[in-house]
């Protein structure tokens, strides 16, 4: 059978979460809003730092600001909803609405896999070409590559959404996840998913491997050109401005690629759920954190904006 050409029976799905005990839901409720209003604040205020701070106005900043409203649409998606099953008596959604959260759920996700790419290759002209750097990243060059990878995640997402959701689903609908993950609901369906899961191949390869090669050369790259750097002052300075990415990229492609790398012979939902919360939940919560603590010009507009705060009040 054709994926599109089946009637999809079932309308809604059930959302099984992480438990059905009540005092246990009551502790991960807490816990899991703290996480999400913290991500958003720290993203949101890494956004109104660049945004009102003219020094900030660089390729690295707006490189930093983009990836910012990446992690709070990317936590967004997800979490509401979780919190809401966490209370509620029932834990269902919508077939539309699961086509939607699968959709912006992988558009965003696919869309910061490349992305990393973006911000490599900015510390590679930064570090190897640092006399040249604004001329290379000008604005134009800047949002090109931001909206390249913004229209290649959400492409990307429209096939795997249109192919997983395309497929009939005619009986079981309780999904073993805390949101509508691909192959979560992928296993639900009543035929043969083996030409989607060639598909999702396909875009693995491209959006996951072939950004960690580029991301690999990039640092090879900058590595040869940091060695060449005669004093060690200015060897742990070069360093220093790669550390916050490699870290960030370490914290989302190493729990992502647990998932989506792996054979399907060793899938377990419980312990995908679990590792799924690192590159959804947990990096979005980091992210901030990591790059405030490392970056001074970060903290300078954060304390100049405290200042204009406490003169105006």
């Amino acid at each position: 059978m054709i994926p599109g050409q089946n009637q999809s029976w079932v309308s809604e799905f059930i959302l099984l979460g992480f438990s059905s005990v009540p005092t246990t839901n009551s502790i991960l409720f807490i816990v899991f809003l703290l996480i999400y209003l913290s991500s958003v604040l720290g993203n949101g205020l890494i956004i109104m730092l660049v945004c009102l701070d003219t020094q900030l106005h660089t390729p690295m900043y707006f490189f930093l600001c983009t990836l910012s409203l990446l992690d709070m649409s990317f936590v967004t998606t997800t979490v509401p909803q979780m919190l809401v099953h966490l209370l509620a008596h029932s834990q269902t959604i919508s077939f539309a609405g699961c086509w939607l959260q699968m959709f912006v759920f992988g558009a965003l996700g696919m869309t910061e896999c490349t992305f990393f790419v973006v911000m490599a290759y900015d510390r590679y002209v930064a570090i190897c070409y640092p006399l040249r750097y604004t001329v290379i990243l000008n604005w134009g060059l800047c949002i090109r590559l931001a909206g390249g990878t913004w229209i290649s995640g959400f492409f990307s997402s429209l096939l795997h959404t249109f192919f997983t959701m395309s497929l009939p689903y005619c009986g079981p609908n309780r999904v073993n996840h805390y949101f509508c993950e691909g192959p979560s609901v992928r296993s639900l369906a009543c035929m043969d998913t083996h030409v989607i899961e060639m598909v999702d191949s396909v875009l693995i390869v491209i959006l996951v491997i072939v950004p960690i090669s580029l991301i690999v050369a990039s640092y090879i790259r900058i590595v040869m050109a940091i060695l060449k750097i005669k004093s060690t002052q200015g060897r742990c300075k070069a360093f220093s401005t790669c550390a916050s990415h490699l870290t960030v990229v370490t914290l989302f492609y190493v729990p992502a690629s647990y998932i989506y790398l792996r054979p399907n012979s060793s899938y377990s939902p419980e312990r995908d759920k679990q590792v799924s919360l690192f590159y959804n939940v947990f990096t979005a919560l980091l992210n901030p954190v990591v790059y405030s603590l490392r970056n001074k010009d970060i903290k300078r507009a954060f304390l100049k904006v405290m200042g204009h705060a406490r003169v105006d009040s």
